[in-house]
């Protein structure tokens, strides 16, 4: 496919909306080449599936009001998860409700839909009893318990909930009993093992100091077409709150350590985290992303305290030193350096940041070099993940967009616009290449983008995207490259290690193709994924051999042979064997 050119940002002002869209859109309009009888699943990377065909027909209800109250505009996240163990893909939605400035009209649940293993999706949330309860954020799944079962935890602003899985379809609120209901704005949150023993712990977001009684009433810019209205204030008129570590017990119960290891030290307005581990040290560490103020790395210093480095490591501020809107973020080994590299969505006007590991606790930030600087100048991303979408072994980007201010076509006409489009980046194996034209109509389609999760929900080794929007039904990709590439889909089980491996490395080798892949802990925003991981392999026909690092308190390191391809295996840690 022809490589098509990608105007500068600094053009973007003077686009029209429909311009604008026209030429991310792909097609005739740009030369892609058209084949007469070709479906659009032959010639794109991703279809959108419709409503119709899936069977999701849920819609995320924010509840907008003149009043322009902040959560109205931040909402929602969204999760691929295997609840019935059945080894497809379901789909958890979440959804707003009853709060102390909103009372819906008609009742607001989350969706749980169950995978038909045929394209299509159930809604069992009722059956399932996992509605939610108040006006909800965003999901993280992990097994906390290590029963083989996946628990979903669901912040809300007010109070989140813990769903534990009974393993025979539906769940039960142990929220209370577990203590992690988190009372405060709670945004994301991930599951990962911070002291290494073998137990999922709980790291919950926490944003701004906000309710009705602190509501603050914005007035929109001296415009006359805004004259007398309201809009969504930033963050900065709100008091940043410290997030929550809860420690897992082993008994179904968690103790709240925010205090004891140094997380209570920094409040934040923090809106996305994933655990990673920046300096190859065994001890996961956090990337929270945070609006209006420093984004924070908190550096594990061996499970007993968390020091937060993200001055001296050059994650903190934007250009200038200035605090940007941290939205999403995730981490990768996106240059095959053998360490970890980090990622952060922002507001429009102060780029994305890419930021390259150093090898030093310092990081680079590569976005202008990459152009996700040029392309990203007047958008506001949310939800992002690297993953491999065509399985040719390299990490390509995909990002969610959509200004949080619904009136900021009015204050920047021509040029910001609250619905926007996706971004899909390309890696060529030398960088990242902005591939959004080509790939696809659904790539033109304006959105008030906002989670983003990865899934295979077709099982066919290539890796789905579940976009959740704000105030409009989700958009569901199914990526069509499946046949075009060998790839291999494992799904880790931890024995002595937690149970969903989060941490793990795994590295492999097929030919003159050798990657390393570590397994991390949440990403994007508000949103949950797939646990099982995708490796490319290209038009490699053999994998000659795959390593698994278990993740500590285990010491095992297992290497294979002899492994098919183009399929899904089981690897439990210690039994030696695929299946």
């Amino acid at each position: 496919m022809p490589k098509l050119p990608v105007p500068a940002a600094s053009c973007f002002s003077s686009l029209r909306r429909r311009d604008f869209l026209r030429l991310l859109a792909g097609g005739v309009a740009l030369g892609l080449p058209q084949f007469a009888g070709a479906s659009e699943e032959s010639v794109y990377p991703f279809t959108e599936v419709p409503a119709s065909a899936s069977g999701i027909t849920w819609t995320h209800v924010s509840g907008g009001s003149s009043e322009k109250y902040l959560p109205e505009s931040t909402g929602a996240g969204c999760a691929f998860l295997d609840y019935d163990n059945d080894g497809w893909m379901d789909i958890y939605l979440v959804n707003s409700g009853p709060c102390d400035f909103y009372t819906p009209s008609k009742p607001l649940r989350n969706a749980l839909y169950h995978n038909n293993r045929d394209g299509t999706f159930t809604d069992v949330t009722e059956k399932a009893g996992v509605a939610g309860g108040s006006y909800g954020m965003g999901v993280a799944v992990g097994d906390y318990d290590a029963d083989g079962f996946a628990d979903l935890y669901v912040t809300q602003y007010g109070r989140s909930i813990l769903y534990h899985n009974n393993g025979d379809g539906t769940f039960t609120d142990v929220t209370d009993k577990a203590g992690v209901a988190a009372p405060s704005w709670s945004s994301s949150a991930v599951w990962f093992d911070y002291d290494n023993d073998g137990k999922l712990d709980l790291f919950v977001c926490s944003f701004v100091d906000f309710s009705k009684a602190k509501h603050h009433r914005c007035s929109a810019p001296n415009i006359p077409a805004l004259a007398g209205q309201a809009e969504y204030c930033y963050p900065r008129v709100y008091a940043p709150t410290p997030s929550r570590l809860f420690h897992n017990n082993g008994d179904g119960t968690f103790t709240d350590v925010s205090q004891r290891v140094g997380i209570a030290d920094n409040p934040g307005k923090s809106w996305a985290v994933v655990a990673t581990d920046i300096n190859n040290d065994g001890w996961m560490d956090l990337f929270v992303a945070n609006d209006t103020e420093p984004d924070f790395l908190f550096k594990n210093q061996q499970g007993k305290h968390f020091e937060e480095i993200g001055f001296t490591a050059g994650v903190a501020f934007g250009e200038g030193g200035k605090a940007r809107s941290g939205m999403g973020v995730d981490s990768a080994d996106f240059d095959q350096d053998g360490f970890m590299d980090l990622f952060v969505t922002n507001l429009n006007h102060e780029f994305y940041a890419f930021y390259r590991n150093k090898h030093d606790e310092t990081f680079d930030d590569i976005a202008g070099k990459t152009g996700v600087a040029t392309t990203s100048k007047l958008m506001s991303g949310w939800g992002l993940k690297f993953f491999d979408y065509d399985n040719d072994g390299n990490l390509d980007l995909m990002i969610a967009n959509g200004h949080p201010d619904d009136l900021i076509e009015k204050i920047y006409p021509n040029a910001v616009y609250y619905r926007e489009p996706l971004l899909l980046f390309h890696n060529n194996g030398s960088g990242l290449q902005n591939v959004s034209a080509q790939s696809g109509p659904v790539f033109s389609k304006p959105l008030a983008g906002r989670g983003l999760a990865l899934g295979d929900f077709n099982n066919d080794g290539a890796i789905d995207v579940l976009i959740s929007c704000n105030d409009g039904p989700p958009v569901l990709l199914k990526n069509n490259n499946g046949a075009r590439n060998h790839w291999l889909g494992i799904n880790l089980v931890g024995t002595k290690s937690n149970r969903d491996a989060i941490g793990a490395v795994i590295t492999y080798q097929a030919g003159d193709l050798k990657r390393r892949h570590m397994k991390v802990g949440g990403g994007s925003y508000l949103s949950s994924h797939d646990p099982r991981v995708v490796l490319g392999l290209g038009q490699r026909n053999k994998l000659d051999w795959l390593e698994i690092k278990w993740p500590a308190p285990s010491t095992t390191i297992e290497k294979f042979t002899d492994i098919p391809i183009d399929r899904y295996i089981t690897i439990v840690e210690g039994q030696r064997k695929l299946s």
